[in-house]
C-alpha cells in the first residue's frame, strides 16, 4: 500500500502509516510504524495524527452521506390488479366513470414506500416516498399499474409498501414488483382486496416476501407490524362491513331464525351448556324472539381477504353450491311437491342417472349454472337435472349388498377414521342403564363364537386383535326420543362389529340396535347377523341401512364439519390476530387456511342452519348440529387430531419404532391408514426441515411473542370450552412447534381430502349410504299390515325406508359439487408460496415434499395394483385413491388440495 512519511521535531524520527488512514469513512485497522524507539514522534504529534485522522473521518462519513442523498436510484413500481365482476372495472359499476377519470388524470393508486432504516441522526422512521401510479395496460386477465421513484441510496432498504386506491371502488392486487435497486427486484405477493379510500381512509399495508420473526423485524417497519395487527383484531364493536378485514370470535348463534319460525329456533352452540369452537364473528343484531340469537342475512360477513369468490376459478365449487342451494333445489321443491314421496322401484333411482329430472322453466337457466349436472334439452326447452353414475355403482351395480363392501368402506370408504379395536368385552355402555336401560350388550360370546365358526374364541380373537366395532350407542341412544317425535325419520342406538380375516379383510358379525324405554314404551333391542334364511337376509340388509345411515351422519357431522371445517377456523382467525403477514409460520400455515372461511359461512347459511340441507337431509334432523357439539364436548382432543395419535386412540395401531412411520398397523391393509402415514411424514418432514431455517433452537420458539400468542389464543379463545383441558401441546420446543402446525396442516389437507372428495363416489347411489332413513325396523312393533308387506315385499319396506325422492335429488347435488376439482385446484406441493422462494433452503426443502408427493402417487398406484391388499383391490373395487395428492379437474375421487376450499 503507498504510504507517506509523517516527519516529526526529533531528528530522524519518520513513521509509515497508509497513504489511505481511512475507507468509507472507517479508519484502518493497523498503523505500520518502523524506525528505532528514538525516532518515534512525540505524544503530542502522535495525537496530532489521531485527531488529523478522525476529521477526516467524520468529515468522509458527511460527504458520504450527502453524496448517497443525492445519488438516486430509479425504481419502478408495477402493480398487477385481477379483473373482478364487481370491482372497479365492472361495467355495471355506477362509479365506473369517476373512476375512469381518476385512471386518466394518474390520481387512483398512491404509493408510499417505507425505509426498513430508522434515521441514524433522529433514529426515528424515515420519511417515506410517495407517487401516484397510472394506469398502463388493460386485459381481461389483468390491470397493471406503474409508478416511477427516485430512491436516494441513503432510503436503504424497502420494508413495506403503503396503498391508498383512490377509486371509488375496491380492487384485487395481486402483486406488486419494485424494480431497479442494485440486488434485484423487491416483491410483494398481496393477493388481497384494496378498500377504497372512500369506505375506509386507513392505508393499506403491505409486506414484501422476505420473512422475519418478531425479534428481526427490521427497526424501520416494527411499528407498521403492530399497527397492522391491531387493525385486524378490530375493537370487538358494531356491525362488521364487508369490506373489513377484522378477525374476531364469537358464538354459534347464527343456525336459528325465530323471527321467521319459533320451529326454527335452535340452541347457541359455545359455552358451558353446548361447548363448541367459535367462528367469525360478524356484529349482526340480535333477533327479536331470542336475544340470544343473531339476526340472519342473505349474506355473512368473513374478512375481505377471506372472499376470493370474484378472483379465482378455484372458487367453482363454491358458486356451484351457492348457485345449488339458492337455485336448483328450490326448483327441484317445485317439481317434487310431495316431500315424503319415496321410490316406488329400484328402477326409479337409476332414473336418477338414466333420464334425470325436468326442471321449472326460469328467467336464468339453472344449466348456465351448474353445466355438470344440468343439461339443457333443446328441442323441449327444458333444463334436466341429471346425475353421473358414480364410479362404484360403474364398476359394481350391487357393491352396496355386499357385506365384504359394507366392511371394506369401514376401512377404505368414506368415513374410514371410526372404526376402532376392541379391547374389552362383553360391550357395555357408560349411559345410566337407570334411563336407557341394560348396560351390557346383547351381542353376546356365544353369538359371536357362532358367527366365527369356532375358529377362535372371544378371548382369543380379542387377544390376537381380531375384533372390530363401529359404536354409536351411547351417542345415539340419548336422541333417539326426541329425533322420534319429527316428522319422517327414526333412530336407534347402534353397534356393528366386525371380525378380522386372515386375509386382512373385516366380515361383519353383528349389528345391534336399541331403543331406549321413552313414552310408556320399555327398553327394545336386537341383535342381527348375516344368515341363510329369507327373512333374516332382509331384515340384516335393513339394520345395515340403520347402521350405514349413522355413519352416513356421523362422518358428515363430525368426521367432516367438526374435525375440519368448524376445527379450523379458530386457527385462521387467532393467526391473523396474532401473527404478522410476515411471520414464517403465517406463511407456512397460511396456504392451508385459504377459503375455508369463506366455505364456512356458505354453510352456516344454507347447509348446517336451520331447516337447511343437513337438517332435512341428515339423521338425527333438527337436532344435528347439536350432535357434532355433544362430541366435541365428550371426545374431540386437539392431538388427536394427528394421524399416529388418532390411529393409536382407536387401536388401531401401535408405536413401535422399527416399523415405518414408527407405527405398527393393527391392519396392515388399511388404506386410509397406509397412504395417510406416507402423506404425514412428508408434510411433517417438510415442516421440521422449515422450522429449523428460522429457528436456531428451542429458545427462539420460546421467545416469539407473535407464535406463543397465536397458540394462546387458539387455546383461550377459539376453543375456549377446552381451555383447561390438559392433553393440549405446549409450545415450547421446536418439536412443538412442528407436531401442532403438521395436524393443522394434516386436518385441512389430508384429513379433509379423505372424508370429503369421496362423497360422490361412495354415496352419490344413496342406498349405500342413506342419510336418514324413514321408518322402524319391521320387527319392532310392527302392525299387521307392516309386517305382512314385509313378508310378501320385503324390497318395498326397504324403499320406504330410504330417503324421500326430494331428500335423494337434494343430497346427491350437494355431494356431487362437494366431490368436485375446479380446473385450477390447488394441490399439495403443487406451486411453490412467493414466500418460500426468496429463501433458498426453504425452496429446497419445498422442492424434497414435492418429490415426496410425487412418489407417493407412484406408491398408491402400486398398492392398488396388488392383488394381496384385497380392501383395495379387486374385482368391482374401486380403487383407494382419496390421499392421491394430485387429480384432474372433475369428481374423480382423488387430490389433496392444501386447504378446505370446498
Amino acid at each position: 500500500m503507498p504510504v507517506k512519511q509523517i516527519h516529526g521535531s526529533n531528528s530522524g524520527a519518520s513513521c509509515l502509516i497508509p497513504q489511505r488512514p481511512c475507507l468509507r469513512g472507517i479508519p484502518h485497522p493497523s498503523f505500520q510504524l518502523w524506525s528505532r524507539p528514538s525516532s518515534f514522534p512525540s505524544q503530542r504529534k502522535l495525537k496530532r495524527v489521531s485527531h488529523g485522522c478522525r476529521n477526516d473521518v467524520t468529515k468522509i462519513k458527511a460527504v458520504a452521506a450527502k453524496t448517497a442523498e443525492k445519488k438516486l436510484v430509479k425504481v419502478k413500481a408495477i402493480i398487477s390488479v385481477q379483473p373482478t365482476v364487481g370491482g372497479i372495472f365492472s361495467e355495471r359499476a355506477l362509479e365506473r366513470g369517476l373512476d375512469d377519470i381518476k385512471d386518466l388524470l394518474g390520481q387512483s393508486l398512491l404509493l408510499e414506500l417505507v425505509s426498513a432504516e430508522l434515521d441514524p441522526k433522529t433514529q426515528l422512521e424515515k420519511k417515506t416516498l410517495e407517487h401516484f401510479a397510472h394506469r398502463t395496460h388493460q386485459s381481461s386477465k389483468e390491470i397493471r399499474y406503474e409508478a416511477e421513484f427516485e430512491v436516494p441510496e441513503s432510503f436503504g432498504e424497502v420494508g413495506a409498501l403503503l396503498v391508498e386506491n383512490e377509486h371509488r371502488r375496491e380492487m384485487f392486487v395481486r402483486e406488486i414488483v419494485l424494480d431497479g435497486f442494485e440486488l434485484g427486484p423487491v416483491r410483494f405477493a398481496c393477493e388481497s382486496w384494496l378498500h377504497s379510500k372512500h369506505d375506509n381512509p386507513q392505508k393499506r399495508i403491505f409486506f414484501p416476501n422476505k420473512s422475519y420473526l418478531p425479534s428481526e423485524t427490521p427497526e424501520g417497519v416494527k411499528r407498521l407490524r403492530e399497527e397492522e395487527l391491531l387493525t385486524l383484531r378490530g375493537n370487538g364493536q358494531g356491525e362488521r362491513q364487508s369490506f373489513e378485514r377484522v378477525y374476531d370470535y364469537d358464538v354459534y348463534n347464527d343456525l336459528g331464525d325465530p323471527d321467521e319460525n319459533s320451529d326454527l329456533r335452535r340452541p347457541v352452540l359455545g359455552g358451558p351448556e353446548h361447548p363448541y369452537p367459535r367462528r367469525c364473528r360478524t356484529g349482526r343484531p340480535r333477533t327479536k324472539k331470542d336475544p340470544l340469537s343473531e339476526k340472519r342475512s342473505s349474506t355473512v360477513y368473513v374478512p375481505r381477504d377471506e372472499c376470493f369468490s370474484e378472483v379465482k376459478q378455484l372458487t367453482f365449487n363454491t358458486k356451484s353450491l351457492a348457485s345449488a342451494l339458492k337455485a336448483l333445489i328450490p326448483a327441484l321443491k317445485t317439481v317434487i311437491v310431495d316431500k315424503n314421496l319415496g321410490f316406488p322401484v329400484f328402477s326409479e333411482i337409476d332414473a336418477l342417472f338414466d333420464e334425470g329430472l325436468p326442471l321449472p322453466s326460469r328467467n336464468v337457466k339453472i344449466s348456465n349454472l351448474l353445466p355438470r349436472l344440468v343439461s339443457y334439452i333443446k328441442d323441449k326447452g327444458e333444463d334436466i337435472l341429471r346425475f353421473n353414475p358414480p364410479a362404484t355403482m360403474e364398476r359394481d351395480r350391487f357393491f352396496w349388498l355386499r357385506d365384504e363392501e359394507f366392511g371394506r368402506q369401514t376401512l377404505a370408504g368414506l368415513n374410514p377414521c371410526c372404526i376402532q379395536l376392541v379391547t374389552e368385552w362383553p360391550l357395555k355402555s357408560k349411559l345410566d342403564p337407570e334411563v336407557y336401560g341394560p348396560a351390557e350388550s346383547s351381542i353376546t360370546t356365544e353369538l359371536v363364537e357362532q358367527e366365527i365358526r369356532g375358529f377362535l374364541t372371544v378371548e382369543e380373537a380379542i387377544k390376537q386383535k381380531k375384533l372390530f366395532v363401529l359404536d354409536y350407542h351411547d351417542l345415539l341412544l340419548p336422541l333417539v326420543e326426541e329425533v322420534r317425535k319429527l316428522e319422517g325419520t327414526t333412530l336407534y342406538g347402534s353397534r356393528a362389529l366386525f371380525f378380522l380375516t386372515e386375509d386382512g379383510t373385516l366380515r361383519p358379525l353383528a349389528i345391534e340396535l336399541t331403543r331406549p324405554p321413552y313414552d310408556g314404551k320399555p327398553h327394545w333391542n336386537r341383535v342381527l347377523t348375516p344368515t341363510w334364511h329369507a327373512t333374516g337376509v332382509w331384515l340384516w340388509r335393513l339394520a345395515k341401512i340403520h347402521i350405514q345411515t349413522h355413519d352416513s351422519g356421523y362422518h358428515q357431522l363430525v368426521s367432516h364439519w367438526l374435525r375440519t371445517h368448524c376445527a379450523t377456523e379458530p386457527y385462521i382467525i387467532a393467526a391473523n390476530r396474532q401473527m404478522s403477514a410476515m411471520h414464517p409460520i403465517y406463511r407456512l400455515l397460511h396456504p392451508h387456511f385459504r377459503y375455508t372461511m369463506e366455505i364456512n359461512a356458505l354453510a352456516r347459511e344454507s347447509l348446517i342452519n336451520a331447516g337447511g340441507v343437513i337438517e332435512d337431509n341428515f339423521v338425527p334432523g333438527k337436532h344435528s348440529v347439536l350432535l357434532s357439539s355433544i362430541v366435541y364436548d365428550k371426545h374431540w382432543r386437539f392431538d388427536h387430531q394427528a394421524l399416529p395419535k388418532d390411529l393409536i386412540h382407536r387401536g388401531m395401531a401401535v408405536e413401535d419404532p422399527t416399523a415405518p412411520h414408527g407405527l405398527k398397523l393393527t391392519i396392515e391393509d388399511y388404506p386410509y391408514a397406509n397412504d395417510g402415514l406416507v402423506l404425514w411424514d412428508a408434510l411433517k418432514t417438510w415442516f421440521t426441515e422449515y422450522v429449523d431455517h428460522y429457528y436456531a433452537d428451542s429458545a427462539a420458539v420460546q421467545s416469539d411473542t407473535e407464535l406463543q400468542a397465536w397458540w394462546e389464543e387458539v387455546i383461550t379463545l377459539g376453543h375456549a370450552d377446552k381451555k383447561d383441558e390438559p392433553w393440549w401441546p405446549e409450545l415450547k420446543t421446536k418439536e412443538d412447534l412442528v407436531e401442532i402446525v403438521t395436524t393443522i396442516a394434516w386436518t385441512a389437507s389430508g384429513h379433509h381430502a379423505a372424508v370429503n372428495f369421496g362423497q360422490f363416489t361412495f354415496a352419490g347411489y344413496f342406498p349405500n349410504r342413506p342419510t336418514i332413513v324413514r321408518n322402524n325396523m319391521p320387527i319392532e312393533d310392527p302392525t299387521d299390515p307392516e309386517w305382512e308387506l314385509f313378508l310378501q315385499k320385503p324390497e318395498k319396506t326397504m324403499l320406504k325406508s330410504f330417503p324421500s325422492q326430494i331428500q335423494a335429488a337434494t343430497v346427491m347435488t350437494v355431494l356431487d359439487i362437494l366431490s368436485n376439482h375446479s380446473p385450477d385446484e390447488e394441490y399439495l406441493g403443487m406451486s411453490v408460496e412467493p414466500a418460500w422462494e426468496e429463501e433458498p433452503l426453504v425452496n429446497a426443502a419445498f422442492e424434497k415434499f414435492k418429490g415426496k408427493l410425487i412418489e407417493l402417487e407412484g406408491l398408491i398406484d402400486a398398492r392398488n395394483a396388488d392383488t394381496s391388499r384385497k380392501n383395495r383391490n379387486g374385482a368391482g373395487v374401486v380403487p383407494y385413491e382419496l390421499l392421491k395428492p394430485s387429480s384432474d379437474a372433475g369428481v374423480t375421487g382423488k387430490g389433496v388440495p392444501y386447504s378446505i376450499s370446498i
